[in-house]
């Protein structure tokens, strides 16, 4: 495995700062260190609106991105990566603009809550939630609520799938599309991709092991479907998705297997593993030509599923 040479200067740059590993750091710790970090600002032709809806538990913060033009557009409802634990939307401001121009579709960013303040199942219910509150203000929103996808990276990647297998368990809203970016959706550290990729590419093994503690605490609960999607009895019913790994991620495996089982069960699945890429490419537009034909690919399918 030879990692891409733009991809390699960004990881020699995060090393060298010699930053703590999150699994040393209590929740708090983390979640400053990743604000802290430097992220390139993006200036794309689209509105940005915050919004607060009522949530399962409290209000939720949302940002929506809303292409120019008149709609009404395809949705995309939009989750952030960064291990249930760390994240906001301001920290992935720049993918929720770098989809919305270039899916032409109104992009929701979801900032649900995080663990170990609010662990399993939190964070589905409030994105199934918001979800469904873009579905019933479609109006408002100026989208059409017959063309409405889930996505998400990382952490994100697993809160999309299981919103899509809650959205098909009760009754809607209606999904036309998934969109899963080097998803979470298992939890099983005996994979070969989080043995060969244990650490060295940013995500360490470590590190997964620490999100999970702090996700879902409880070992049963990690069987559960909502919880790691993999273990859905059943994957049939559910949206066409395109799922997104990269070669150097520990998730590399897990993402690749819940694609197969997608197509197993007779769900349209396109599958797509970035050679020489590590997990965050989707992040790193900005610096990498790799990264940016990873967004194009994802927009391209978004466009293609509101056609």
């Amino acid at each position: 495995m030879r990692i891409d040479p733009e991809i390699a200067e960004l990881v020699r740059e995060y090393y060298t700062l010699a930053l703590p590993e999150v699994d040393t750091l209590s929740a708090a710790e983390a979640r400053a260190l990743y604000a802290a970090r430097t992220r390139p600002k993006v200036e794309l032709p689209v509105e940005t609106t915050d919004h607060v809806i009522p949530g399962p538990s409290g209000s939720l913060r949302i940002r929506c991105y809303r292409p120019k033009g008149k709609g009404p557009f395809g949705a995309c409802i939009y989750f952030h990566g960064g291990g249930w634990v760390l994240g906001n939307v301001e920290t992935h401001d720049a993918t929720g603009q770098r989809l919305c121009y270039g899916s032409r579709s109104v992009v929701v960013s979801v900032e649900y809550r995080l663990a170990p303040e609010h662990p399993y199942p939190a964070a589905p219910q409030d994105c199934f939630a918001a979800t469904v509150w873009a579905a019933t203000h479609a109006e408002e929103l100026e989208i059409d609520p017959e063309r409405i996808a889930v996505a998400g990276d990382s952490a994100g990647g697993n809160l999309a799938a299981v919103v899509a297998l809650m959205a098909r368990d009760h009754g809607g809203p209606p999904l036309c599309f998934q969109l899963l970016i080097y998803p979470s959706v298992d939890v099983d550290f005996a994979r070969p991709s989080y043995i060969e990729n244990a650490e060295g590419y940013m995500l360490t093994q470590a590190a997964m092991r620490w999100f999970w503690d702090q996700y879902a605490p409880q070992q049963a609960e990690r069987k559960r479907a909502y919880c790691a999607p993999i273990h859905a009895e059943s994957l049939e019913g559910l949206p066409a998705a395109l799922v997104l790994t990269a070669e150097l991620d520990p998730l590399r495996d897990e993402g690749r297997a819940y694609a197969e089982r997608l197509r197993d069960a007779g769900v349209p699945t396109r599958y797509i593993c970035y050679s020489g890429a590590v997990h965050g490419l989707f992040g790193m537009a900005a610096d990498s030509e790799l990264a940016r034909r990873s967004v194009a690919d994802a927009c391209e399918a978004l466009r293609a599923a509101f056609a």
